[in-house]
């Protein structure tokens, strides 16, 4: 007795195989740039919370060193790519940061470079 052989085989037996090799670099890239995205979104947010937390703290009088103290401990972004302004005018307070955010996923981060996010903030001085 013989075994059923099952439907002929055809010649394109390792299509799908083919078509899956040729396309997984295209969303290993894709999935790659969701994520660096994912990330600059996060730094943005950091920034503007930053810029708040620190505009908080020109409001109440201390120093710049101290303002720029706050604002580095507000948020977990590296103290060396971020510049921090203070402005008393008219009773105001006004913090402006700018922080360079490094894009250092692999194969999509080299294509972008680096993300300059700016936040401001002002706040009545009490």
């Amino acid at each position: 007795m013989r075994a059923d052989p099952g439907p002929p085989r055809s010649s394109q037996s390792g299509q799908a195989t083919m078509e899956f090799a040729l396309m997984m670099p295209f969303f290993a890239l894709m999935l790659l740039a969701v994520v660096q995205v994912g990330l600059l979104v996060r730094a943005r947010v950091l920034v503007t919370h930053a810029a708040r937390e620190a505009v908080r703290s020109a409001a109440v009088g201390v120093s710049d060193g101290e303002v720029r103290s706050a604002a580095i401990a507000a948020a977990d972004l590296d103290p060396r790519r971020l510049a921090v302004s203070v402005r008393r005018v008219d009773g105001k307070a006004t913090v402006q940061l700018l922080y360079a955010e490094p894009t250092d996923v692999p194969l999509v981060g080299p294509l972008v470079g680096d993300v300059v996010f700016e936040a401001r903030a002002t706040m009545r001085l009490e």
